[in-house]
């Protein structure tokens, strides 16, 4: 099996998994639980869905560990289980890549906004994000893959606390970006480019967000700006709607397929899906960009 920095230096596109969240809501995750919490007595379920992702093609999968920080997870009252959780995620996603794939710790938002407009200081967010990093390292995964971040201050506080955690772990990180180009705290593509860089991070990228378009257009800027940069593309799998309570997303593989060819073209090396998507839409755009 490569390494991610193996894999990154031969100059090759990566194909990343998709949606984890909406893969457990299909499997039987109820609605309000936390992946997290139902990982602990789901893990079959979890595990399978990373070997469908394997199977179509992802040579990159995320652990279920997007909420895994102290601060999301206390909502489940599992805020003294962080280095359980994250290493029993990271046993299963290891199982299931069975060294067909390069494992990413998955580190999402705290959920609360730091300060001046929330509670936490920039300190105490450095710490929790640490706490998570560590035990994802000392489980072992290939890298830490910071995403879905809208604060660029607490994008660099996840930086700072994985660098903490391990200083010779490659970091990457992904922001959300709206229909109006930025993240919903305002921050510019190009500004996090920049900023997160300087930091030494080995990828940087959009995720999520408003749109297929919204996406290109945000790593089109990140690319100008900084066209040395590794840039990932993971985005959702179009705007979602309701149907019986339920968000479904319309963006066919074929079309995501499409869009991944054109995230190639502005830089994207990592390309994956987010929200909505599948191991069909995986497999697609293993096909196209393969």
């Amino acid at each position: 099996m490569e390494t991610f920095l193996s894999m990154l230096e031969s100059g090759r596109i990566i194909v990343a998994d998709g949606a984890m969240g909406t893969m457990l809501q299909a499997a039987g995750l109820p609605i309000g639980m936390s992946p997290e919490a139902w990982l602990l007595e789901n893990p079959d379920a979890v595990m399978g869905i990373h070997r469908a992702y394997v199977e179509a093609g992802a040579e990159l999968i995320l652990t279920c560990t997007f909420g895994g920080n102290r601060v999301r997870l206390e909502r489940s009252g599992l805020s003294a289980r962080v280095a359980e959780v994250n290493h029993r995620a990271v046993e299963i996603a290891r199982r299931a890549a069975d060294g067909r794939a390069c494992v990413a710790g998955d580190m999402g938002p705290l959920g609360e906004l730091l300060a001046p407009l929330g509670k936490l200081t920039y300190e105490e967010a450095v710490t929790i994000f640490a706490e998570q990093a560590r035990a994802l390292a000392e489980a072992g995964v290939d890298l830490l893959y910071i995403e879905t971040m809208a604060d660029l201050n607490e994008a660099r506080a996840a930086v700072e606390g994985a660098r903490q955690a391990d200083d010779r772990i490659p970091i990457t990180v992904t922001l959300s970006f709206d229909k109006h180009g930025r993240t919903n705290m305002g921050v510019r593509p190009e500004q996090a480019a920049e900023v997160l860089l300087e930091m030494g991070v080995a990828a940087v990228g959009a995720n999520c967000g408003y749109s297929l378009e919204v996406t290109l257009q945000a790593l089109e800027k990140m690319h100008a700006h900084a066209p040395q940069a590794v840039l990932i593309a993971k985005p959702n799998a179009g705007l979602p709607r309701m149907v019986e309570r339920r968000e479904v997303y319309d963006a066919t593989p074929e079309l995501m397929a499409d869009y991944a060819l054109k995230y190639v073209a502005v830089g994207a090396r990592i390309v994956g899906g987010c929200c909505g998507s599948t191991p069909e839409h995986i497999r697609a755009i293993a096909r196209a960009v393969k």
